[in-house]
């Protein structure tokens, strides 16, 4: 007897390794595929390909590349060569014009392209915020355009107007830039939760509107500039201004601190702030979030009024910053361009503030690939477009890429018993007492190791079962008596002892 319990022991512990090994292993697969049908892969192999299209048209409206075609047959290591020196040589001015330039002779001019890079992302992290915040709240505001130019009109009417000390002036023309794109904001948040009217409508023509107002301002005492004719403002006191922020040679400037303070303010209200949950809860189902108990109508006021002052914000950084006066296009492209990077950082602030990152890069990074290689500069434009569409697309980039579904790990895992080692080893082990309460064998741990054990202990008790006849033993149900159970210890007894005898 004990022979055979001492040769069960090895058995078992094999068995108890075996499973730790499968485990194991199933973990780190079970990881790999988690990574692998992410979001966030999806969006890396969206701008990955979004580069690749760029660059076959970069190679099909080359000269070179189209002249070494036409004898392609013959000689097609030209058409090859001619098409990668296209290829390399443009995005290696994107790469010198973005992020650093290692032709440059000063260290000034090698870190320069970085500088330009953070200093035209400044703005767009802070906007696209905005965009990301009333996206969480199942608003889609495409009026950050409008919001962006409010909040440069009021701080640029008391940076010129008013005479303050530096830090408080500053601070002042930063509180009117956020307050006049609050302001810009609320009333479509108003107009949506009290007359139900679509939001898309209200921000599109109320672009118009803010586009329209500060041109006609412009042309008139309240902003234009004395003695001149077009419609520019005055340029704003010194002390409105953000200062440099590695010195005179770049204009980078600390503005770029405040689109990182930005970020870590809308990182903190989406994610520990009751206000952020109370507006997750809206964008995620309004009806559910009423029932809650929370104002769908004043999350709508709250969610536009943040998204338009943190669009004010980025007006005020573009006038305080880089432009230090108003004018028609001070708003550019952002307020369009925000939505691209809302939608590319998935509405996360810490990824709308990475993927504002990468389109300050193509932005700065593209003037220098014109004029070095002759790329028209619109080629950013594509890419961020095709960006746009892949990301507005997960099913084509799974395609393509073969990349599992999100939903196929979890339906994995709840039919593998291996990667649910401690469930299966608890609902198959426990056993039912008299008293209702239920007891796990000793070999059930936590680690999984006891599963097999249990398994062994199963696979025996069920080959004792099918060898014994139906009609031997007690009853279904039946207790044994004294008597019973005094004759099967003296049997145990006897069999113990022949057993040491041999």
């Amino acid at each position: 007897m004990s022979s055979t319990a001492t040769t069960e022991r090895p058995e078992r512990g094999a068995s108890r390794s075996s499973a730790q090994t499968t485990s194991g292993a199933g973990s780190s697969g079970s990881v790999m595929r988690e990574i692998m049908s992410g979001n966030g892969m999806v969006t890396v192999l969206a701008i990955l390909l979004s580069l690749i299209i760029s660059a076959l048209l970069i190679i099909f409206t080359n000269q070179d590349f189209l002249d070494a075609a036409a004898y392609f047959f013959s000689r097609p290591m030209d058409a090859l060569a001619a098409a990668w020196t296209a290829v390399t040589s443009a995005y290696a001015a994107l790469f010198r014009g973005s992020i650093f330039n290692y032709e440059a002779s000063s260290v000034t001019g090698m870190f320069h392209p970085l500088t330009e890079t953070l200093t035209v992302a400044t703005p767009l992290i802070i906007i696209s915020l905005g965009i990301a915040i009333s996206f969480r709240a199942g608003l889609f505001n495409i009026g950050g355009q409008g919001q962006m130019i409010f909040g440069a009109m009021f701080a640029t009417w008391f940076g010129v107007h008013l005479q303050l000390p530096a830090g408080i002036h500053l601070l002042l023309v930063l509180i009117m830039g956020i307050l006049g794109g609050a302001l810009w904001g609320s009333v479509v948040g108003a107009l949506k939760a009290w007359t139900g009217a679509h939001e898309v409508i209200l921000t599109i023509m109320l672009n118009y509107v803010a586009i329209n107002l500060v041109t006609y301002l412009l042309y008139t005492p309240v902003l234009q500039a004395e003695g001149s004719t077009n419609p520019v403002s005055d340029a704003l006191e010194p002390t409105a201004l953000f200062p440099p922020l590695i010195g005179d040679s770049f204009r980078l400037n600390w503005g770029f601190v405040v689109a990182i303070l930005a970020t870590v303010f809308a990182w903190w209200l989406l994610s520990r702030s009751t206000i952020g949950f109370r507006l997750r809860a809206v964008g995620a189902n309004p009806t559910a979030a009423r029932t809650a108990g929370i104002s769908v109508r004043s999350m709508y006021i709250t969610a536009m009024a943040i998204s338009g002052g943190l669009a004010g914000l980025a007006g005020m950084a573009q006038v305080s910053g880089t432009e230090k006066v108003l004018n028609t296009d001070v708003a550019g492209s952002f307020g369009f361009d925000a939505i691209t990077v809302a939608l590319l950082g998935r509405s996360n602030p810490i990824g709308v503030f990475f993927a504002g990152l990468l389109f300050g890069a193509l932005r700065a990074g593209g003037v220098t690939m014109q004029v070095e290689t002759g790329v028209p500069i619109d080629i950013v434009l594509v890419v961020q477009s095709f960006i746009v569409l892949f990301i507005a697309a997960p099913p084509l980039v799974r395609t393509i890429f073969r990349l599992p579904q999100p939903g196929a790990l979890k339906a994995r895992t709840s039919a593998d018993p291996v990667t649910q080692p401690l469930a299966a080893g608890v609902a198959a082990s426990t056993t039912a007492t008299a008293d209702g309460t239920t007891h796990a064998p000793a070999g059930a741990t936590g680690d999984g190791a006891g599963l097999a054990d249990a398994e062994e202990e199963a696979t025996a008790d069920e080959a004792d079962v099918s060898s014994t006849p139906p009609d031997s033993g007690p009853p279904l149900g039946s207790h044994p008596t004294a008597e019973e159970v005094h004759q099967d210890e003296d049997a145990r007894r006897r069999a113990a002892g022949e057993g040491e005898q041999l």
